[in-house]
């Protein structure tokens, strides 16, 4: 197959589109900890077939379910299968793509109108002993944990009545509830978002409808004991460009971002909306708490204009990784205020992924984690990832100090984002894990797990696992520990 020679599809984003089962790796440095014994589970996207519309995002691409299994015995497994979503199964069957434009269903080839469109490429969530691949362009699909084959679309029960669900969901580290949204929930380019949630044993407790002030591409969003919050960028959709086969998405610098933030378990028309600065683009929260005096902290990593290059070029913007300005910042709405406005608290450098101990979701913390980038590079980043060049630093922000320490990565390595193990030993922040790329030549690459102690990441990996087969990036991950992996056998 012939695949544009884009960023999308070169250097380590090089499709791979291959289903693989590896037993039995062992580390090559160090010790994996007795902790870290479970399955790591990752999104990758992966194409069946090149793409008829150019340029194309490596988006668009076919989801991939990995697991990455952890043994008691020091042994790890790898795992990789299609998620044969609707899409999937049509262009298998066709022998070539049949969808066109990005989350444009108006450039399709006409023999798939009517067919689901989402790959379910971003996020694996794992709630109740369920394991579901997301993407929020449509509905989530139900992946056997066990032998990653396809179940099929996941709509709780028959109880979600939302067309789509996020790739982001919160779950309670209390209750054990999950909290979810989608947006575009009646169709394409509506201003309309669900909200609802579950029980600890995944039942849809209630589901409620809003209209938001424009469709936005709304990724990611964050709770805190008494509330959600739904962080609104100025990245639109626009029926009527998407009709004339024209970009789903256009970014607009002049728009301000919106925060939504209504009683987690209250009624939608609660909802309060501030506004934050005009173009400001963010895709993934860290965390968010509320404090005494009635403030709502929303902890995430904004840049001044939108990161994504196919956005950019749709949106005539054209500013470079090391141009966006912005960082990780702290936006605090007064609930006992009657100003609208958001209070903007620098925190860190610039980076993305970020990662929390999951007692940690909702409430007021100590430590976080994120993704970034060497700010003295021995060399160019490792090119690949959906914004073209891997992460080459791991960073560690204490709230309580503001000191910020870092790993840097090894020239000619990138990484993805991390997951959170927790630790058995009392005080322990507990381990990171990720995978990390090496370039040992051009588009030639070795990958790896590596894992690190969590409150002491500066001093390197503790354990190096390779995985000797061609690996393409990652979007996001999931931890499930062994015992709620195995016990997902009785769900």
């Amino acid at each position: 197959m012939s695949f544009p020679q884009t960023l999308d599809y070169t250097g380590l984003n090089t499709p791979v589109g291959k289903e693989v089962s590896i037993k039995g790796l062992k580390a090559s440095e160090g010790t994996i900890p007795s902790d870290v014994v479970g399955a790591f589970f990752r999104a990758v996207p992966d194409p069946q077939f090149e793409p008829f519309f150019v340029p194309d995002t490596a988006l668009s691409d076919d989801g991939m379910v990995s697991r990455i299994l952890f043994h008691e015995d020091g042994t790890v497994d790898y795992d990789i299968k299609f998620v044969q979503t609707p899409r999937w199964k049509a262009e298998h069957a066709a022998g070539k793509r049949l969808f066109g434009r990005y989350r444009n269903p108006y450039t399709n080839d006409p023999s798939v109108e009517g067919v689901e469109g989402t790959v379910s490429n971003t996020t694996p969530i794992w709630h109740a002993g369920k394991l579901i691949m997301t993407k929020e362009d449509g509905p989530g699909h139900q992946i056997d944990p066990f032998t990653l084959e396809t179940i099929g679309a996941y709509d709780f029960g028959g109880a979600l009545k939302s067309k789509t669900m996020t790739a982001h969901v919160r779950v309670d580290p209390e209750t054990q509830e999950m909290f979810v949204y989608g947006y575009e929930a009646d169709g394409l380019c509506s201003a309309k978002m669900a909200y609802w949630w579950t029980d600890r044993n995944g039942k849809l407790v209630r589901e409620q409808w809003f209209d938001a002030p424009f469709c936005s591409l709304v990724h990611d969003f964050v709770i805190t004991e008494h509330y959600a919050i739904f962080p609104l960028q100025p990245t639109t959709a626009d029926l009527d460009r998407v009709k004339a086969g024209g970009a789903h998405w256009v970014h607009q610098q002049d728009l301000e971002y919106y925060v939504g933030v209504m009683p987690r378990y209250g009624d939608v028309s609660e909802i309060r909306w501030f506004k934050g600065p005009k173009g400001a683009s963010s895709f993934h929260m860290m965390n968010a708490f509320e404090t005494p005096d009635g403030k709502i902290h929303m902890d995430h990593h904004v840049t001044n204009t939108i990161a994504f290059p196919h956005i950019q070029a749709d949106s005539g913007i054209n500013v470079p990784p090391w141009e966006l300005g912005g960082g990780f910042q702290r936006w605090t709405m007064d609930m006992n205020g009657a100003d609208d406005g958001i209070a903007v608290t620098p925190l860190g450098p610039p980076g993305d992924m970020p990662r929390i101990a999951n007692a940690d979701q909702g409430r007021a913390y100590s430590q976080g984690y994120y993704c970034s980038m060497n700010p003295e590079p021995m060399g160019p980043p490792v090119m690949g990832g959906v914004v073209g060049a891997m992460f080459s630093a791991l960073l560690r922000v204490d709230f309580r100090t503001g000191a910020l320490v870092g790993y840097n990565l090894p020239p000619a390595h990138g990484m993805s984002e991390t997951v959170h193990v927790d630790a058995s030993e009392p005080g322990h922040e507990g381990w990171l894990v990720a995978i990390v790329d090496h370039e040992t030549a051009p588009d030639t690459y070795e990958h790896a797990v590596w894992i690190w102690n969590a409150g002491e990441i500066f001093k390197g990996p503790v354990a190096k696992v390779p995985v000797p087969t061609r690996m393409r990036p990652q979007v996001h991950g999931w931890w499930v520990p062994m015992k709620d992996y195995l016990a997902a056998k009785d769900v």
